[in-house]
């Protein structure tokens, strides 16, 4: 669908080709830089521009709208009533919901800090002197119980109960935030994060996105700005990475994000993937990736309909945005500071689809998905788009391209040098990146040989890998 050089223009139009400074190094902090908060209630995504934006949906009683008012005026039972409840409440200034919110986070069985915070800050006007101590010393309590806890889930609801406590707590809420945005972002998860040692579990990323607002509404301070290249291509690698098909639920349709899980499709976790995008647009609205993420978004028999989900969408979507067919993502991804590649034929649901992350290589087509053997799988295979071979068995083949298909060898070591040898060319190098995935520049529409042997002292073929070179 798209050729070599409409790809490269369009990675270079938006950015996706960084220079190597904004790949390996971060904006330092201000010297002047402040963790202090004299924002009023409320503090957590309500801004004023976001809470305009809802009540005009209110009004207008857009679809999104329609849906939330009809679960929480029919009182039905949210798997999240707190969060339900006192966004409820703010929007339509019904006490009530907000009472009912108020009663949760003030009952024993509410332990969830991320729905204590948002109860605290959203229905502060509501809670008496006495409910508002209370309330206060259970997040306070609740940081401390998950102060253990590193995954980004923890410490966003950690820091989202520091803002919260900001005038309530004072002390102990900007210690939490000084450790959370200098000690466990800075200097424990951005950096693995920019030499590619480590990637964020596609399931932490509405957490993510829900600690960035936090940080920036509050604070000014964009935590993107510590591992700028991850954050470029994370939208363009969330499009990618969903498998082609939709799935048809009772209340509605779900794209499926791709999972190491291979099984049923969970509906939750889809849920959560498509509340992340919908968080991910208003953080960057003027990017083009973001654009593109809009214009995936913006088609109704999406939109998240069920009790869990209905919240969520109505708190993030922004139907008035305009946003870009994501048709103009190229249909190639390939990440080399982490190692993943995802290859479609094309954007139709009936496409094939090829991904290999987290050292996993899948396929799917026809409807399913089947778990492949980088190292064991025959190919060549092709997706129109590029052409893939594995592993020991690519260190010796013969292959016409096509005029689009791009070329990428599968299963070989990671972070090493090898030897490419091109029927008619001289010598050349290429290396592997983390996930030992090589891509090569080869001629196309013309029949050539290649040859790949690993370079180096390190390299030690075994009797297999002598006989395939020779």
């Amino acid at each position: 669908m798209f050729g070599p050089v409409f790809r490269l223009s369009f990675l270079l139009l938006w950015g996706f080709v960084l220079p190597a400074a904004a790949q390996t190094s971060a904006i330092a902090p201000s010297a002047e830089e402040s963790l202090r908060i004299y924002s009023e209630h409320p503090r957590l995504f309500l801004t004023e521009h976001r809470l305009k934006l809802l009540q005009k949906e209110k009004e207008r009683r857009s679809l999104r709208w329609q849906q939330f008012e009809l679960l929480m005026a029919g009182h039905a039972p949210m798997p999240e009533p707190g969060f339900a409840g006192a966004l409820y409440y703010r929007v339509a200034k019904d006490a009530d919901s907000g009472r009912r919110a108020m009663t949760w986070a003030l009952g024993q069985s509410a332990t969830d800090l991320r729905q204590l915070a948002l109860v605290f800050d959203w229905c502060q006007d509501l809670l008496s002197p006495a409910q508002s101590r209370a309330l206060a010393a259970k997040l306070a309590r609740g940081i401390e119980r998950t102060a253990q806890d590193r995954s980004i889930s923890a410490a966003r609801s950690r820091v989202l109960a520091a803002i919260a406590l900001a005038d309530h707590l004072k002390e102990a809420s900007e210690r939490e935030m000084e450790h959370a945005i200098r000690v466990w972002w800075r200097d424990q998860i951005a950096p693995p994060l920019r030499d590619g040692r480590a990637v964020i579990p596609r399931d932490d990323f509405y957490a993510l996105y829900e600690l960035l607002h936090a940080v920036r509404d509050n604070l000014n301070i964009d935590l993107r700005e510590a591992a700028p290249a991850y954050f470029k291509t994370l939208p363009i690698y969330d499009l990618v990475s969903y498998y082609p098909a939709s799935y048809p639920a009772p209340e509605g349709e779900y794209r499926i994000p791709s999972s190491k899980d291979v099984g049923e499709p969970d509906l939750r976790r889809a849920t959560m993937a498509r509340a992340a995008e919908l968080a991910m647009v208003p953080y960057d609205p003027n990017a083009p990736e973001s654009q593109v993420l809009q214009g995936w978004l913006m088609h109704d028999n999406f939109n998240l309909r069920s009790t869990f989900g209905t919240p969520y969408e109505f708190l993030w979507a922004n139907p008035y945005h305009p946003g870009l067919s994501y048709y103009l993502v190229p249909l190639v991804f390939h990440d080399d500071l982490s190692g993943r590649l995802f290859i479609r034929s094309s954007w139709d649901e009936s496409s094939r689809w090829l991904g290999y992350f987290d050292g996993q290589l899948q396929l799917f087509e026809d409807g399913k998905v089947t778990v492949l053997d980088p190292q064991l799988s025959e190919g060549p295979m092709s997706l129109d788009t590029a052409v893939v071979f594995f592993g020991k068995n690519a260190l010796k083949f013969h292959t016409i391209l096509t005029e689009d298909e791009e070329v990428f060898v599968l299963g070989l070591r990671p972070k090493r040098t090898y030897q490419i040898e091109v029927d008619d060319e001289e010598l050349a190098e290429g290396s592997t990146d983390a996930g030992g995935i090589l891509p090569l520049k080869l001629t196309h529409k013309v029949e050539i040989g290649v040859r790949l042997k690993e370079a180096g002292p390190a390299a030690k073929p075994t009797g297999r890998e002598q006989a395939a070179w020779r």
